[in-house]
């Protein structure tokens, strides 16, 4: 039985309500031809309440749309909807460790929507949840790994509006979230959110642990299966080249001249975990304007890098 959501509620010039499922969050705000808008956002009365004015509680972010978005070309007529009505707030997380790595796990082959897509971890925020507290039970959720209060800071990096299927090619869109991107900044190293303290055990080491003699550390990471079937833990050069290639952009902006030929991956196998590496032009992709859909690194997420990447004062670091 599916939870319940928290669905989005725009209000522009003292109007509105609750945002219709199939239309367009970002056009409320914004002109016909552009994609983005400047707005205010936050939890109100048990609603996502974006707004063209600054409320109490509210923060100044960035509302944002692909040039592709189905919600904008029109004929979004909706397919099936899957029980939900209108349009459900949801929030991902941009893990970044003291040494720069920043985690994207794989979407699970077996999933509905964006199946085998690189995604920060995320779901459906849930009601009477705050943003980074829903953000922090999603990443545990999926990943197994608990962020101790005082050990990070966080920041709304902006606002996404997805819809899947992401182009009206695909068919009729069956659900339309905005996603809510936070920038989490671990203190610790990768290497310790990874793994933990010391482990003392029979079989083989846990994810990410090179064999040793007879102490292993103890995992920290512990994927959920039905949810993700790799992670990975990319550096700022390959992070930054993700960025630049904007799916339906023209004239894309500049990626890193050298990169390494593969980046290390942590999968799911039938025997558990194993190391593995896969090419980097796959995290490199567009997303297809026709055909099934590639293993790729979602365009919502190349959005939220390229916040990232422009440094903390694209949003409020808390």
């Amino acid at each position: 039985m599916a939870s319940a959501r928290v669905l989005v509620h725009a209000q522009r010039a003292g109007a509105g309500g609750a945002a219709a499922f199939g239309q367009s969050v970002t056009g409320v705000f914004c002109p016909a031809h552009t994609d983005v808008a400047l707005v205010s956002c936050g939890l109100e009365r048990g609603h996502f309440l974006i707004s063209d004015v600054p409320f109490p509680g509210s923060t100044v972010t960035v509302l944002k749309r692909p040039p592709f978005c189905p919600a904008k070309l029109g004929g979004a007529t909706p397919g099936d909807r899957e029980g939900q009505p209108g349009v459900a707030a949801a929030v991902a997380v941009l893990l970044e460790a003291a040494c720069g790595h920043v985690l994207l796990t794989r979407r699970a082959t077996t999933l509905r929507h964006f199946p085998n897509v690189w995604v920060p971890p995320g779901g459906h925020l849930e009601p009477g949840e705050e943003l980074v507290a829903a953000g922090l039970r999603e990443l545990a959720e999926e990943t197994g790994l608990h962020l101790e209060p005082g050990t990070f800071s966080w920041n709304l990096l902006g606002l996404w509006e997805s819809l899947f299927p992401p182009s009206l090619s695909w068919g009729p869109p069956r659900c339309h979230h905005i996603v809510a991107y936070l920038g989490l900044r671990s203190a610790e190293p990768r290497q310790q959110l990874q793994v933990g303290g010391p482990y003392r055990g029979w079989g083989s080491p846990p994810m990410g642990v090179p064999p040793s003699t007879g102490i292993h550390a103890q995992a920290r990471l512990c994927l959920s299966p039905c949810e993700v079937s790799a992670v990975a833990w990319l550096e700022p050069p390959v992070l930054e080249a993700i960025a630049a290639t904007e799916d339906g952009a023209e004239g894309s902006r500049s990626s890193p001249g050298e990169l390494p030929a593969t980046v290390g991956i942590t999968e799911l196998s039938a025997h558990g975990f194993r190391s593995s590496q896969i090419p980097t032009g796959i995290l490199l992709r567009r997303a297809p304007a026709h055909g099934p859909d590639v293993e790729r690194v979602s365009t919502g997420t190349k959005f939220a890098l390229g916040r990232w990447r422009a440094g903390p004062g694209q949003g409020q670091r808390k």
